[in-house]
């Protein structure tokens, strides 16, 4: 497991979307009590670009990780 996510990163749907768009990022964290609907188009996206996907249990715990005092439900480690 994960102890702290190192480095530059983004959290968010939005953020970690672009930042895959513009080829930024090394890895993406994502949460697996959040809505599928929400997720599938930036896993597609990730999977398209060959980035490693890490599946995280809760939104508290990538927070968390994230080092935020609240839920996140996609993060990414950026280059």
């Amino acid at each position: 497991m994960v102890d702290r996510l190192k480095g530059s990163k983004v959290v968010g749907i939005k953020q970690t979307t672009k930042a895959v768009k513009n080829g930024d990022v090394k890895a993406v964290y994502i949460c697996k009590d959040v809505d599928l609907k929400l997720v599938e188009p930036l896993k597609r996206l990730a999977n398209e670009k060959s980035l490693k996907i890490i599946e995280i249990d809760t939104r508290k715990e990538l927070g968390a990780l994230c080092g935020i005092d609240v839920g996140a439900s996609v993060a990414a480690t950026l280059l």
